[in-house]
């Protein structure tokens, strides 16, 4: 699975005790877009997941290369607000945190769940989108280690 390259995200969620938490995801994908639908994977033993349940919300941060440290602190064993330290974060419609320094956040609602495996899939229906007004390259994770595109990817291949 470490040779299976992806886009680094930062899930994030509201506790009923206002108390913010987050991971980072890189299970994170599109579903579909018309209504917009967004799949992520949490492993049931994080102790994100059953904040996330609870809650019936999440927000999925998309990040950019200047993100990387955060991606990182998100992903160790680290109090849950002391992860979110060091950076902008709002809301928008489900109370979850988005990252302002984000390429795209989605504000999403529980719309579906399943179990397999180690992980919960959770399917979340899109209710708010907020994007960067000067967005960085994506971060990608592979093999282990965080990276990014080496080529400009903000044109479109020649056809």
């Amino acid at each position: 699975m470490r040779q299976l390259a992806g886009g680094v995200c930062i899930i994030t969620s509201l506790g009923p005790d206002g108390g913010r938490v987050g991971l980072t995801a890189t299970a994170v994908c599109s579903v579909s877009a018309e209504p917009p639908v967004l799949l992520i994977c949490v492993n049931r033993d994080n102790r994100s997941h059953d904040v996330i349940r609870e809650a019936g919300a999440f927000a999925v941060n998309v990040l950019g290369v200047g993100d990387r440290a955060l991606a990182h602190r998100f992903a160790r064993r680290v109090a849950s607000e002391e992860r979110f330290q060091g950076a902008r974060w709002t809301t928008l419609l489900t109370g979850a945190p988005l990252l302002v320094s984000a390429l795209a956040s989605f504000d999403c609602r529980i719309a579906q769940v399943m179990d397999v495996g180690t992980h919960r899939v959770i399917l979340g229906a899109v209710q708010a989108v907020r994007t960067a007004p000067a967005p960085d390259r994506p971060l990608l994770y592979a093999n282990g280690s965080y990276g990014g595109f080496t080529e400009d990817v903000s044109q479109p291949e020649p056809e």
